[in-house]
């Protein structure tokens, strides 16, 4: 009897176990459950529609302070960034080359005063003598002459003291109108006047805070025919305006515009304005950076959504939407501006579309969610309304109440 390798008997074994094993029909994969997330109908309202402009705050009156004589400055009799009433003392300029000099046009004006006085003699004199040809008369018209060259002398010589006396004053310098002082460009010792600097500081007026801002041309026109339609007078803005300060806060009180320019400028296409704001506490300081807005029209219907429902990469902005089998589409749409924490969806949303508020970052196209219902609700506002831009992110300060 011929003898089987074992080895071959165990392949020979195991080969049908494997055939049959290998015939069957792989396990059907196991779908994943729907992920959940956040959705809520878009929220669709009226809303204002706001012209916004970029400006900086300045003083309602902002006074240069220039030395009108030249010397070096002596003392610096205020401190710097505090408030300062109406004729305050400033600066002392070195006094002592114009107390010399008032005390030289004294002195000429004492000399001068005393020629008249003779000249005036002289024509006393004359006058009798001329009257009975007892002098020639080119004699007394000399006299009169010289009389009337005296008194021109006194008073050039008058004049040379007021001046003097006026440069003299000057040494001392005043705030001319009460206000909010900056830094001093001067120190004791610095030379100033003539051939050198002669800025010495600045003063603002800060009661009342202005702000000087552009428009485009475009605006400028489509406001100005409003104001014509509407007989609105001179008054550009019919509503009253918001000041924005850097931070995103508010700034309490309502301003109205007291300036616009004669002109748009060629080379930019704008047209300078200026706003008023009340400025309790003075708070607001010149040279701020500041938005001024107005609401000019209101937007009917307009439908709105969370900011951080809002995707976006590279200029295109996304908005995730939940069909009504619970898939998502991921929907291009254009927005607006911002109301609180909402954004205004200009195009891709209609009425009755329901959007993913929170688990944006987790769904795909195409994917199945469980959505959990919730109300799209506006909040208080975190940043002015303004239009989005490529810095903003869209799950930046959004809540859904």
């Amino acid at each position: 009897m011929r003898k089987v390798n074992p080895f071959v008997l165990a392949v020979l074994l195991a080969l049908p176990a494997a055939l049959q094993t290998g015939c069957k029909e792989p396990p059907p994969p196991v779908e994943p459950p729907p992920t959940p997330v956040k959705a809520g109908v878009v929220l669709q309202k009226d809303v204002p529609i706001y012209l916004e402009a970029i400006g900086q705050t300045r003083g309602s009156t902002e006074i240069e302070v220039r030395a009108r004589v030249s010397g070096y400055i002596q003392t610096v009799n205020f401190t710097e960034g505090l408030p300062v009433r109406k004729g305050q003392l400033l600066y002392t300029i070195d006094p002592s080359p114009f107390e010399a000099n008032l005390a030289q046009s004294k002195g000429t004006l004492a000399g001068t005063e005393a020629d008249l006085a003779r000249a005036r003699q002289d024509v006393e004199r004359y006058r009798p003598l001329a009257a009975e040809n007892a002098i020639p008369k080119e004699t007394y018209d000399t006299a009169v002459a010289l009389e009337r060259a005296a008194a021109a002398a006194v008073q050039a010589a008058q004049a040379a003291v007021q001046r003097a006396q006026i440069d003299l004053g000057y040494t001392k310098v005043f705030a001319p109108e009460a206000g909010l002082i900056g830094k001093t460009e001067v120190y004791p010792g610095t030379l100033v006047g003539q051939g050198q600097t002669n800025l010495l500081t600045h003063i603002s007026q800060i009661a009342s805070i202005h702000v000087r801002f552009t428009l485009p041309e475009r605006e400028y026109l489509r406001l100005a025919r409003r104001r014509a339609e509407g007989g609105q007078g001179d008054q550009l803005s019919p509503r009253p305006l918001e000041l924005v300060l850097a931070d995103g806060t508010v700034h309490p009180e309502w301003g109205r515009l007291v300036f616009v320019d004669r002109n748009v400028d060629p080379e930019t296409g704008t047209i300078l304005l200026e706003a008023a704001f009340p400025n309790p506490g003075g708070i607001v300081r010149p040279g701020q950076y500041a938005r001024v807005r107005a609401a000019v029209e209101t937007k009917a219907g307009a439908i709105l959504v969370p900011q951080r429902s809002v995707s976006e990469l590279q200029g295109i902005y996304n908005v995730a939407v939940v069909k009504a089998d619970d898939t998502v589409e991921v929907r291009m749409v254009t927005p607006g501006q911002r109301v609180g924490n909402l954004w205004v969806i200009d195009a891709g949303l209609k009425a009755g579309d329901r959007v993913v508020v929170e688990g944006v970052q987790k769904v795909r196209p195409g994917m199945k969610v469980k959505p959990e219902t919730v109300t799209i609700q506006e909040g208080p506002a975190a940043a002015p309304p303004a239009a989005p831009t490529a810095d903003t992110g869209a799950t930046k300060g959004a809540e859904v109440n």
